[in-house]
Protein backbone atom coordinates (compact mmCIF):
# COMPACT_ATOMS: atom_id res chain seq x y z
CA UNK A 1 0.00 0.00 0.00
CA UNK A 2 2.77 2.04 1.15
CA UNK A 3 4.26 1.77 -2.42
CA UNK A 4 1.10 2.87 -4.28
CA UNK A 5 0.68 5.82 -2.29
CA UNK A 6 4.27 7.00 -3.22
CA UNK A 7 3.95 6.80 -6.63
CA UNK A 8 0.53 8.45 -6.37
CA UNK A 9 -1.32 5.51 -8.15
CA UNK A 10 -4.35 5.69 -5.06
CA UNK A 11 -6.61 8.07 -3.91
CA UNK A 12 -8.15 8.70 -0.35
CA UNK A 13 -10.08 5.81 0.74
CA UNK A 14 -12.40 5.18 3.93
CA UNK A 15 -13.08 1.90 5.35
CA UNK A 16 -14.63 0.33 8.42
CA UNK A 17 -16.97 -2.64 10.04
CA UNK A 18 -20.36 -3.51 7.98
CA UNK A 19 -19.42 -1.00 4.75
CA UNK A 20 -19.93 1.67 7.01
CA UNK A 21 -16.97 4.45 6.85
CA UNK A 22 -15.29 4.70 10.20
CA UNK A 23 -11.19 6.18 8.88
CA UNK A 24 -9.90 7.19 5.92
CA UNK A 25 -6.35 6.45 4.29
CA UNK A 26 -4.96 9.83 2.67
CA UNK A 27 -1.72 10.53 0.72
CA UNK A 28 0.46 12.72 3.21
CA UNK A 29 1.01 14.99 -0.29
CA UNK A 30 -2.76 15.21 -0.17
CA UNK A 31 -2.42 16.17 3.83
CA UNK A 32 0.29 18.40 3.45
CA UNK A 33 -1.36 20.29 0.55
CA UNK A 34 -4.42 20.97 2.18
CA UNK A 35 -3.03 21.96 5.71
CA UNK A 36 -3.62 18.96 7.46
CA UNK A 37 -0.91 19.45 10.34
CA UNK A 38 -2.16 23.10 11.10
CA UNK A 39 -5.89 22.38 11.45
CA UNK A 40 -5.63 18.48 12.59
CA UNK A 41 -1.68 18.00 14.08
CA UNK A 42 0.11 14.99 13.76
CA UNK A 43 1.22 12.14 15.87
CA UNK A 44 4.68 12.08 16.98
CA UNK A 45 6.65 9.77 15.20
CA UNK A 46 6.22 8.52 11.69
CA UNK A 47 5.13 4.98 12.06
CA UNK A 48 6.31 2.07 10.07
CA UNK A 49 4.05 0.57 7.79
CA UNK A 50 4.04 -2.97 9.88
CA UNK A 51 3.56 -1.32 12.93
CA UNK A 52 0.05 0.38 11.67
CA UNK A 53 -0.61 -3.17 10.34
CA UNK A 54 -0.36 -4.21 14.17
CA UNK A 55 -2.05 -1.44 15.33
CA UNK A 56 -4.89 -0.29 12.94
CA UNK A 57 -7.72 -2.51 14.92
CA UNK A 58 -6.63 -0.39 18.24
CA UNK A 59 -6.62 3.10 15.76
CA UNK A 60 -10.15 2.02 14.55
CA UNK A 61 -11.56 1.13 17.91
CA UNK A 62 -10.56 4.56 19.14
CA UNK A 63 -12.06 6.27 16.53
CA UNK A 64 -15.09 4.76 17.16
CA UNK A 65 -14.95 5.66 21.45
CA UNK A 66 -13.88 9.12 20.24
CA UNK A 67 -10.46 9.15 21.73
CA UNK A 68 -8.51 8.68 18.61
CA UNK A 69 -5.90 11.57 18.49
CA UNK A 70 -4.64 13.35 15.67
CA UNK A 71 -3.45 11.58 12.74
CA UNK A 72 -1.12 9.25 12.06
CA UNK A 73 1.52 9.44 9.50
CA UNK A 74 3.27 6.40 7.79
CA UNK A 75 6.03 5.71 6.11
CA UNK A 76 9.28 4.93 5.73
CA UNK A 77 12.69 6.19 7.15
CA UNK A 78 10.57 9.14 8.59
CA UNK A 79 9.41 10.21 5.59
CA UNK A 80 5.58 10.17 5.68
CA UNK A 81 3.82 8.77 2.89
CA UNK A 82 -0.07 8.07 3.95
CA UNK A 83 -1.71 9.21 6.52
CA UNK A 84 -4.77 7.66 8.72
CA UNK A 85 -7.83 10.10 10.38
CA UNK A 86 -11.33 9.91 11.35
CA UNK A 87 -13.65 10.19 8.15
CA UNK A 88 -14.68 13.45 10.45
CA UNK A 89 -11.04 14.94 10.67
CA UNK A 90 -10.87 14.28 6.83
CA UNK A 91 -13.92 15.79 6.89
CA UNK A 92 -13.03 18.89 8.77
CA UNK A 93 -9.25 19.19 6.79
CA UNK A 94 -11.17 19.34 3.41
CA UNK A 95 -13.49 21.86 5.15
CA UNK A 96 -16.61 20.14 3.58
CA UNK A 97 -20.09 20.13 4.51
CA UNK A 98 -21.64 17.34 7.20
CA UNK A 99 -23.69 14.93 4.96
CA UNK A 100 -27.51 15.42 4.99
CA UNK A 101 -29.39 13.12 7.90
CA UNK A 102 -29.99 9.54 6.51
CA UNK A 103 -26.05 9.70 3.98
CA UNK A 104 -23.73 7.49 5.02
CA UNK A 105 -20.44 9.85 5.97
CA UNK A 106 -18.28 8.69 3.52
CA UNK A 107 -15.71 11.88 2.86
CA UNK A 108 -14.22 10.31 -0.26
CA UNK A 109 -17.64 9.46 -1.74
CA UNK A 110 -19.06 12.38 -2.32
CA UNK A 111 -22.94 12.93 -2.60
CA UNK A 112 -23.67 16.24 -1.19
CA UNK A 113 -22.35 19.55 -2.20
CA UNK A 114 -18.73 19.86 -1.54
CA UNK A 115 -15.66 21.51 -3.38
CA UNK A 116 -13.23 19.32 -4.57
CA UNK A 117 -9.65 19.48 -3.11
CA UNK A 118 -7.03 20.86 -5.37
CA UNK A 119 -6.29 19.19 -7.74
CA UNK A 120 -8.74 16.78 -8.43
CA UNK A 121 -9.87 15.49 -11.50
CA UNK A 122 -12.37 12.54 -12.21
CA UNK A 123 -10.82 9.27 -13.47
CA UNK A 124 -12.47 6.04 -14.08
CA UNK A 125 -11.63 2.40 -12.63
CA UNK A 126 -9.06 1.58 -15.63
CA UNK A 127 -7.29 4.63 -14.78
CA UNK A 128 -7.15 3.57 -11.10
CA UNK A 129 -5.67 0.67 -11.90
CA UNK A 130 -3.68 1.31 -14.65
CA UNK A 131 -0.48 0.65 -12.95
CA UNK A 132 -1.72 -2.50 -10.61
CA UNK A 133 -1.19 -5.61 -12.12
CA UNK A 134 -3.79 -7.25 -9.42
CA UNK A 135 -6.42 -4.66 -9.89
CA UNK A 136 -6.53 -4.94 -13.62
CA UNK A 137 -6.56 -8.92 -13.19
CA UNK A 138 -9.80 -7.97 -10.83
CA UNK A 139 -11.38 -6.12 -12.81
CA UNK A 140 -11.19 -8.90 -16.01
CA UNK A 141 -12.30 -11.47 -13.76
CA UNK A 142 -15.20 -8.88 -13.01
CA UNK A 143 -16.07 -8.21 -16.40
CA UNK A 144 -15.77 -12.01 -17.43
CA UNK A 145 -18.20 -12.74 -14.45
CA UNK A 146 -20.97 -10.14 -16.12
CA UNK A 147 -20.47 -11.38 -19.55
CA UNK A 148 -20.68 -9.13 -22.84
CA UNK A 149 -21.70 -5.58 -22.00
CA UNK A 150 -25.40 -3.96 -22.55
CA UNK A 151 -25.86 -1.78 -25.13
Amino acid sequence: MVERFTHGATHAFAFGDGGLPEAVLASYDQYDDLGGEDTLGRYGVVVAPEVLGRQLPEMVEAIRRGTFGPPVLVGTDAEPVLVVMSTQQYRAMRGDDEPPPGVIDDPTVRSYDSAPTPGSTPFSVDEWAKDDPFTQQMLEEIRQERGPADG
